[in-house]
């Protein structure tokens, strides 16, 4: 389970990786396959912005990583 403030709308890949134990290699992949997350704009290239939604799905489609 993921425990998250109702506030907090976005997290960014580093929250993300914090929250759920998915490292950073395995969270790219999932961003790739199931087109998860949105581009955070030209200022961060390749960083992506997660939803609330983003991250229940992700803990439920990958465990965490043991490496």
């Amino acid at each position: 389970m993921v425990r998250i403030k109702s506030s907090q709308k976005f997290f960014t890949e580093e929250e993300v990786v914090c929250l759920t134990g998915i490292c950073a290699e395995h969270l790219h992949g999932l961003v790739q396959n199931k087109h998860l997350g949105t581009s955070a704009g030209a200022a961060e290239a390749g960083k992506c912005l997660f939803t609330n939604s983003d991250l229940m799905i992700m803990a439920v489609l990958h465990p965490r990583c043991e490496h």
